[in-house]
C-alpha cells in the first residue's frame, strides 16, 4: 500500500455558519458539495476536502455530544490510496491485526470511488480511499 495524499478531514463543528465562515471566507475554501439531510457540507481545499458536519445533525450526532475534552470533533480524516487492490488490503491489514469495514463507494477530493474504515491504535477513524471511478 502507498500513500498518495490526505484526502479529505471530517471536522464536527458547533456552529455551521462561523465554521463555514472561517473555511470559505478567511480561508478561500469555496463550498463544493452540501448533502443537507445527511448535515454535511464539503468544501475544496485544494487538491483535499474539508468536510463540515454540524454536531446536530445526523452525520455530527453519531460522534457524541458538541466537542469538548470528552467529545471528538475530528471525525475521520482520509488517506488517498495510490492502488486500491481490496483482497490485497484486506491480506495487508489482517497480518497486521486491523480490522476493517468492507469497501464502500464512497465520495472524496477526486469523486466516488472505494475505501474502507480502520481504527488508529488510539481509536481514531482512518479512512483508506481508493481513486476515483469513472461514472
Amino acid at each position: 500500500m502507498r500513500i498518495r495524499c490526505l484526502d479529505h478531514v471530517v471536522v464536527r463543528v458547533r456552529d455551521l455558519n462561523r465554521s463555514l465562515h472561517f473555511y470559505s471566507v478567511v480561508l478561500g475554501c469555496p463550498v463544493e458539495r452540501r448533502l443537507d439531510d445527511l448535515g454535511l457540507i464539503q468544501l475544496r481545499a485544494g487538491s483535499s476536502l474539508i468536510d463540515l458536519v454540524p454536531v446536530e445533525s445526523r452525520l455530527g450526532r453519531a460522534g457524541g455530544g458538541p466537542p469538548d475534552s470528552n467529545h471528538r470533533n475530528m471525525d475521520h480524516f482520509a488517506l488517498s490510496v495510490d492502488a486500491f487492490d481490496a483482497d490485497a488490503l484486506r491480506a495487508h491489514l489482517e497480518d497486521h491485526g486491523i480490522a476493517w469495514t468492507g469497501v464502500e463507494q464512497r465520495y472524496g477530493a477526486e469523486g466516488t470511488g472505494p475505501s474502507v474504515y480502520i481504527s488508529d491504535p488510539d481509536g481514531n477513524v482512518v479512512e483508506l480511499k481508493g481513486p476515483a471511478q469513472a461514472d
